[in-house]
């Protein structure tokens, strides 16, 4: 199997879910993403070489019911109501396309969308710069980072996709989802 288990296309795909039943929370998030209907397993966080990031709306035209997909998910669930939740995938494609990327999972309370995208975002640009040798400190702030990395040639782009939401206000489970799917064709 070998090469033709590496994805050639990616797309990322967010939702959220409100229910009685934890479960089915969870299963409406996967339906409000357009990922319900199929047999979903999780893997690492690996962006592959030479991989293309394409739209949501075109990668759902390579899904059929029923299909295993390989996905990173992040996810995040409360029946607490008014509580802040979220959940988040950080990417970072390196400029050299022929060597691999990051991607990151992040679930929080308590964090708007934008700083989770944020947060998630930084996790995979800190874990892509390090594997290519990208002095950084650590420190200093996402956006101070993000010129480091893009002035040394080496991080070609950075992105999220984040999806919160405020837990039901009668208690019902609210889940939200965030994942990147990856495609073989």
């Amino acid at each position: 199997m070998g090469k033709d288990m590496v994805p050639k296309r990616i797309f990322f795909t967010k939702g959220v879910g409100k229910h009685k039943e934890r479960l089915t929370s969870f299963e409406l998030a996967l339906r409000d993403a357009g990922i319900a209907s199929q047999n979903l397993v999780r893997v690492s966080s690996i962006f592959p070489p030479n991989c293309k990031l394409i739209p949501r709306s075109q990668g759902l035209t390579y899904l059929n019911h029923g299909e295993v997909v390989f996905a990173v998910v992040a996810e995040n669930s409360t029946h607490e109501p008014h509580r802040l939740l979220a959940a988040s995938i950080g990417v970072a494609i390196p400029a050299d396309r022929n060597t691999y990327g990051y991607l990151s999972e992040h679930h929080s309370f308590g964090e708007t969308e934008d700083a989770a995208g944020d947060y998630a975002e930084e996790l995979a640009a800190e874990m892509l710069a390090t594997t290519l040798n990208v002095e950084f400190d650590p420190d200093r702030s996402w956006d101070e980072k993000k010129e480091i990395y893009r002035i040394s040639n080496k991080i070609v782009r950075t992105a999220n996709v984040t999806q919160s939401a405020v837990g039901d206000k009668r208690g019902l489970w609210t889940t939200v989802i965030a994942s990147a799917i990856f495609i073989f064709d």
